[in-house]
């Protein structure tokens, strides 16, 4: 489905991206990790157009999106739920799920509202009156509501308690289940393994590991050097 070959990505003259490739099939969910700072953000802009890598490729379903312009890449059926979440926090909760509605496709309001009752019956609230769990599901809920096949999601639980943290990592497992194919970004490593298919490490902008859960777990050389574990 995604295929992120060799990619290298600059902010300027800051070299981010060093050779970065991975891959998200079809119904996996792939979880990104590593230290603040290595690299992750930017590779989730990278796939999305917000900065494009100056040299490799970004393959989606077959096709080069390297250097499309960020809302084609959208268009092509990828989503992204952004770190920090950057709702709009003036708007409701239902105009905020609206605004980039795609009406062809599974998702709708009342499958939103199903995976996130508290947002059913907030959706007349602006969305600065909500929570960080309950802004965190409204950003994964936009997301849906485009009807992405590929959600790329950076951080969702960054910022929350351990209550909310549960909610949003059950939200993603019921997402598993509906077959959505997800690439996560996320500091919470029993959670990202928990609901991930494959892993990969990111160290300076380079691939430090990549492997199952199962092999994560059982790499404590790993985790100690590249998660702080």
């Amino acid at each position: 489905m995604l295929q992120v070959e060799d990619i290298h990505t600059y902010y300027g003259d800051s070299y981010i991206l060093q050779g970065v490739s991975l891959s998200v099939s079809e119904g996996q969910v792939v979880t990104l990790l590593g230290r603040n700072g290595v690299g992750k953000t930017t590779t989730i802009r990278s796939i999305v157009g917000f900065t494009p890598p100056r040299r490799g490729h970004i393959l989606y379903r077959g096709r080069d999106i390297s250097g499309r312009p960020a809302y084609e890449i959208a268009r092509r059926g990828i989503g992204i739920v952004p770190q920090g979440r950057r709702i709009f926090v003036s708007l409701t909760v239902l105009e905020n799920l609206t605004l980039g509605m795609e009406s062809s496709g599974v998702w709708n309001l009342g499958r939103v509202y199903e995976l996130f009752p508290q947002l059913g019956e907030r959706r007349h609230q602006r969305a600065k009156t909500l929570s960080g769990g309950e802004q965190s599901m409204l950003a994964i809920g936009r997301a849906l509501m485009t009807n992405a096949e590929l959600l790329l999601m950076d951080e969702p639980t960054e910022g929350l308690s351990p209550l909310l943290v549960d909610q949003v990592a059950e939200a993603i497992a019921q997402l598993k289940k509906k077959r959505q194919s997800i690439l996560l970004v996320e500091q919470d490593l029993s959670l990202a393994l928990e609901v991930a298919d494959y892993a990969y490490i990111l160290s300076k902008g380079k691939v430090v590991f990549a492997g199952s859960p199962k092999e994560l777990r059982q790499r404590e050389d790993i985790q100690s050097q590249y998660l702080g574990v």
